[in-house]
């Protein structure tokens, strides 16, 4: 459940229309022998994993959304909050560990970070 602190960062759907239509696409040749039934299986995990994958972040800390799992990280473990040469959100734990923040950009940090109730310093000043 979402509560009105809570920001959340999910892929892009396109994802998950794509997999739809791969679905979709996939059901003639599925259908055509039964050795073929499991191809529908990764259009479907697609699916599921662009539906369910992303990262919560609220004032308690992050959660972190993967297709079968999830994982809870406490603010008071994040040492920093940067990016990889990819452009993606990384954060970087107190036991030296380095987590890829799924569907955060490089550009969503400002938005992650206000999810802390804290302000990032004013750097043009």
């Amino acid at each position: 459940m979402s509560t009105p602190d809570m920001i959340r960062f999910r892929y892009n759907q396109a994802i998950l229309a794509a997999a739809i239509i791969a679905f979709l696409g996939a059901l003639p040749l599925a259908s055509a022998r039964t050795y073929l039934l499991p191809v529908l299986l990764i259009p479907l995990a697609v699916g599921l994993w662009a539906w369910r994958a992303g990262t919560d972040a609220d004032p308690r800390g992050l959660r972190l959304r993967a297709l079968t799992g999830q994982r809870r990280i406490g603010w008071e473990q994040v040492v920093e909050l940067t990016t990889d040469p990819r452009g993606r959100a990384v954060a970087r734990l107190d036991d030296g560990r380095q987590i890829v923040l799924p569907a955060v950009r490089g550009t969503d940090l400002p938005r992650l970070v206000s999810a802390t109730d804290q302000t990032l310093p004013d750097l043009a000043g």
